[in-house]
């Protein structure tokens, strides 16, 4: 199976660490031309500068908040420019946003909303943006990367992400019964707890010895997953491969 996105124009949010930044340069090895933005500009020219693109592909890295809509649109407007729509939208932006395991009455309503603005609104803000290009195409492909916290309990016992994630898995749902008649696929990948980022590594940390053996251990295929791991998932879901798939979320994970 050949799988490359030549001429293509794909926009991954989220991009600067773990698995965005794996998205991201999955996408640009096969030729596709990436937006990769986050809001975490120090980091941002870091990943311009050690991308690796091939086959014509290029990344191009933009800060861009999803929280904000007028930063949103800036960012697909300039994307269209170059065939006159966005092809693939990825939005891996979200996380728990530094936050921690934390009793219900102890969540004020900042970290509450911040979880969910993020995760949720700034998914919605990005699908929003770029349907009327892919609408007038006939033809797109949208991926949201939310995670097993989405399809049971979360591990970081943090329940706006668990809802949020959750959220994700319904919005594809929904969204994919909306756009579908117009050539639209959107669906979902919902990767295992990966320590792919300094929030999950601290969420490591703070597990003692049994607690990590357990996490581990549930993993049947042995070993931690990579970013790259979830990439080649979402690559399958941006391909023709994948034409007559939508509102799925398919858990990527290394166990059943």
């Amino acid at each position: 199976m050949n799988i490359d996105f030549p001429g293509k124009t794909v926009i991954v949010t989220g991009a600067v660490r773990g698995i965005g930044r794996g998205i991201a340069s999955a996408f640009a090895e096969r030729g596709a031309q990436v937006y990769a933005c986050d809001v975490l500009a120090g980091d941002i020219e870091e990943q311009s500068a050690e991308a690796a693109p091939e086959a014509g592909g290029a990344l191009h890295s933009r800060i861009t908040d999803v929280t904000d809509t007028a930063s949103v649109q800036a960012l697909v407007t300039e994307a269209e420019s170059h065939n006159g729509q966005v092809d693939v939208l990825v939005h891996a932006a979200g996380g728990v946003l530094g936050q921690s395991r934390a009793p219900i009455e102890q969540v004020s309503d900042e970290d509450w909303r911040a979880i969910l603005a993020v995760n949720v609104d700034g998914a919605f803000r990005c699908v929003r943006a770029v349907a009327p290009g892919m609408k007038r195409a006939g033809a797109g492909r949208v991926v949201i990367i939310s995670s097993g916290a989405g399809l049971g309990v979360s591990l970081t016992g943090i329940a706006a992400y668990g809802t949020a994630k959750t959220a994700q898995v319904g919005m594809v749902r929904q969204l994919a019964a909306e756009l579908g008649p117009f050539g639209i696929t959107v669906n979902s990948v919902a990767p295992g707890f990966m320590r792919t980022s300094p929030d999950y590594e601290r969420q490591w940390n703070g597990y003692d010895a049994q607690q990590q053996q357990a996490v581990f251990q549930r993993i049947a295929i042995g070993r931690w997953g990579t970013p790259e791991d979830i990439a080649h998932a979402v690559l399958f879901f941006a391909s023709d491969f994948a034409s007559w798939i939508t509102g799925q979320t398919l858990a990527v994970k290394g166990a059943p």
